[in-house]
C-alpha cells in the first residue's frame, strides 16, 4: 500500500472506536469540493509513509487503538488493499473503509473475505448530477448503483453520506438522493449523513469562498430526507 498520510488517533472517524486513519493516494473522481487535491491530482509528488513504522505503531497500540480507517483518495484503486486490511485484522483491528463506490467488484471481494467492519460511501448527487459532482462527465452510474445495492445487503454496517455543496446541490437534490437510496434498499438500516460543506482549499478554486448552507437549512434538508429514510443526520453544523 502506498500511504500518503496518517493520523495516529482519531475519536471521530470510526463510530465506537479510537482509530488510526491512513490516507491512500490517487482517485478516479475529480470532485470539485474535494479538500485532498494533492492526494487526487499529484500523489506521485507526495512522500510515502514507511509502512513498517505504521505497523510498528499499530502493534504497540493494539487494544488502546481499536480501529483502522482507510481513506483517500480512493483506497479501492490499490491492488494490495485486501492484503493490507488482512494484516490489520490479524492484529485485532476493526476496519472502516471510506470509498466513492466506483469499484463495486473490489468492494464485493472485501466483503466476501470479511475484511471490513464498516463502510462509508460517498453519494455525491442524484443520478442526473453525478457527472458534475464527480468531475467525470461520462460516469458509469451502473457501477454506483451496484455498490449501493451491495452495501444495502447488510453484510457490514454502512453509512452513506453527501457533502452538501452550495450552488451544486439544492434541497430538492438531497431529497432525490434519499429517494434513490430508499429505492435501492437503504431503509433496512443504513445511515444517511448530510455533511456540512467547508470552503478553503477545494479542488475547484471557485468553491473556496462559497458560503455553506446554514445549520437550519441543513436540518430542513435532513427532515426532507427522512420522508424516505429513517436514519438521517446532519454533521458539522
Amino acid at each position: 500500500m502506498d500511504i500518503k498520510g496518517w493520523v495516529r488517533t482519531s475519536l471521530i472517524d470510526f463510530p465506537g472506536h479510537i482509530a488510526a486513519v491512513v490516507f491512500t493516494g490517487g482517485c478516479n473522481f475529480r470532485c470539485p469540493m474535494c479538500h485532498n487535491a494533492d492526494l487526487v491530482l499529484r500523489p506521485g509528488e507526495m512522500p510515502s509513509f514507511d509502512l513498517s513504522a505504521i505497523w510498528d505503531f499499530l502493534r504497540r497500540r493494539a487494544g488502546k487503538v481499536t480501529g483502522l480507517v482507510v481513506t483517500g483518495g480512493e483506497p479501492t484503486l490499490h491492488p494490495d488493499l485486501a492484503a493490507f486490511l488482512g494484516e490489520a485484522r490479524d492484529l485485532g483491528y476493526a476496519v472502516k473503509l471510506d470509498t466513492n463506490g466506483y469499484r463495486p467488484d473490489v468492494l464485493a471481494a472485501l466483503l466476501d473475505q470479511d475484511l471490513v467492519d464498516f463502510v462509508a460511501m460517498d453519494v455525491k448527487a442524484p443520478p442526473e448530477g453525478y457527472g458534475l459532482l464527480t468531475g467525470v462527465p461520462d460516469i458509469d452510474l451502473d457501477l454506483i448503483r451496484a455498490s449501493l445495492s451491495l452495501l444495502c445487503e447488510g453484510r457490514a454496517p454502512v453509512e452513506f453520506r453527501t457533502t452538501v455543496v452550495p450552488g451544486l446541490l439544492a434541497p430538492d437534490d438531497i431529497e432525490a438522493i434519499a429517494r434513490w437510496l430508499a429505492e435501492v434498499g437503504a431503509t433496512s438500516g443504513a445511515a444517511y449523513v448530510l455533511q456540512q460543506f467547508r470552503g478553503g482549499s477545494t479542488l475547484d478554486a471557485g468553491l473556496a469562498a462559497a458560503t455553506p448552507y446554514t445549520s437550519d437549512e441543513l436540518r430542513q434538508m435532513a427532515e426532507r430526507a427522512r420522508l424516505w429514510l429513517p436514519d438521517v443526520t446532519a454533521r458539522g453544523i
